[in-house]
């Protein structure tokens, strides 16, 4: 089984949307979480956004790590501050997906060729931020060279955020055509590998079924969900040390390879890395806590055999057709 680390590699503010006032300070953090990384042999997936692409301190950083075959460096858009700059800012247009087909394409082409310039690679593995992915930036990032996407976050739905629904989507990687990101197709030009979310218990898809039922209703039915959550019978699991402990991400990713599924894709944010910039490490505490979690999985994987790829590295060529 393979494990793929995506880093969403952004500014320090968190639901702030300005196109102008981005500090990366964040970054610095990469340093010894790199040293990590390179404890266990894992080659992480940095998605970076375009202020940490033109920031020198940060671009130095990240070059560096890249310099030496460390890592990856792929796409993650906040369209807030990837220029061009011609939609109001707002939390509607804070989702790529909701924006004009051309301007999409535009700021997808900004961001890529920026990185080319700064880090002498063309990239090739996408997040879109706020996981806000449709057929149009799918298309968009066909446009701009990019191969593979990991925008969908599957059994979770972004609807009230005025973003996709994930909800019915599958954990399984596929590749897609741009015209149509939820459906398999073997010739399909593009690759999704989701993030990983499932559940401690057998078959996802029941799982999601009741799961859907109980948050679509008040009163007794959450009282419900909370209490087969409590008692384990029902349990959603992001592979994030932001939203799971260390105990729970082993579980799942054992009960994903019990199921044959080729990849792990862990998930979660730079800002986290530094007390105080996301609201899932709040103190220095929290911070210690945070890289634990991480090195506990990352022992558990290395002792189960697990193989470190990046996000590009799940793509291959189409066979030539006959």
């Amino acid at each position: 089984m393979k494990l793929i680390i995506t880093i969403d590699t952004e500014e320090d503010n968190w639901d702030l949307y300005s196109a102008t006032d981005n500090p990366v300070s964040n970054i610095d953090k990469i340093i010894p979480l790199q040293i990590l990384f390179d404890k266990y042999g894992i080659r992480p997936t940095y998605l970076i956004t375009y202020p940490v692409a033109t920031n020198p301190a940060s671009r130095e950083i990240l070059k560096r790590i890249l310099g030496e075959n460390k890592c990856e460096i792929g796409m993650h858009c906040h369209p807030w501050n990837t220029p061009p700059f011609k939609e109001e800012i707002n939390a509607v247009n804070s989702m790529l997906c909701n924006l004009p087909e051309q301007l999409i394409i535009d700021k997808l082409r900004t961001l890529s060729q920026v990185i080319e310039q700064n880090f002498g690679v063309t990239p090739r593995s996408f997040r879109a931020g706020r996981w806000g992915f449709s057929p149009v930036v799918a298309k968009a990032l066909y446009q701009v060279g990019c191969h593979v996407d990991s925008s969908v976050s599957p059994f979770v739905n972004w609807r009230e955020y005025h973003g996709p629904d994930y909800s019915t989507f599958q954990l399984y990687p596929y590749r897609f055509d741009p015209g149509d990101i939820k459906t398999p197709n073997d010739q399909g030009v593009l690759m999704e590998v989701p993030a990983t979310v499932g559940f401690l218990q057998n078959n996802f898809e029941r799982c999601q079924l009741l799961t859907k039922k109980l948050e679509g209703k008040v009163g007794k039915n959450l009282y419900l969900k909370g209490l087969l959550h409590k008692l384990k019978l029902l349990n959603k699991v992001w592979l994030s040390p932001e939203l799971s402990s260390a105990s729970d991400m082993i579980r799942l990713a054992r009960r994903i390879r019990g199921m044959n599924y080729p990849f792990l894709n862990m998930s979660f944010h730079s800002t986290t890395l530094r007390a105080g910039l996301s609201p899932f490490v709040k103190d220095k505490a929290d911070e210690e806590k945070f890289i634990r979690k991480i090195d506990d999985f990352l022992s558990f994987t290395t002792e189960a055999g697990f193989q470190s790829v990046t996000l590009s590295q799940c793509y291959r060529p189409l066979e030539p057709s006959v």
